[in-house]
């Protein structure tokens, strides 16, 4: 076999439909579009789930269970690498975080995660910190006062 001989399968390519090339294409006149309607027209087009007007499916069966989504507590994270950028000997809370702009989405509380290397002497106050974070933060030399 030489590569002059190398060809696709039988099957394989198949030519596109040349839609609106005359009546012996197979294809023209209206294009595979019918005669008029919604669909018939430019741009036109009916969204997934339309029903015509008639209610829908989604909004037809009964809505079951319950969804705890929306009293769920919404974490913002912060990591011990992010800390450096504060001097020795500051106060880090919540408050300050959001001054600094470290923190500033609408949250219910703040956790210290341990990602990074912290080089500063600094007191913590926020309730929720890893394992790790408090790990390093102590070993920098700094406290945790929850």
């Amino acid at each position: 076999m030489q590569l002059h001989d190398v060809q696709p399968r039988p099957g394989a390519k198949k030519r596109r439909k040349r839609i609106g090339c005359g009546e012996s294409s197979g294809h023209g006149k209206t294009s595979c579009k019918g005669h008029k309607g919604q669909k018939a027209r430019a741009g036109a087009g009916i969204r997934p789930g339309f029903e015509g007007g008639q209610m829908p499916l989604h909004r037809r069966l009964p809505k079951k269970g319950f969804s705890n989504v929306q009293f769920r507590d919404v974490y913002e994270v912060v990591n011990v690498g992010a800390l450096n950028a504060f001097e020795d000997g500051t106060v880090v809370n919540e408050a300050f975080l959001r001054e600094h702009n470290i923190v500033n989405r609408n949250c219910d509380a703040i956790k210290i995660l341990g990602n990074g290397e912290l080089t500063r002497k600094l007191t913590v106050e926020v309730k929720n910190v890893s394992a790790s974070a408090r790990e390093k933060i102590e070993k920098a030399g700094g406290t945790i006062a929850a």
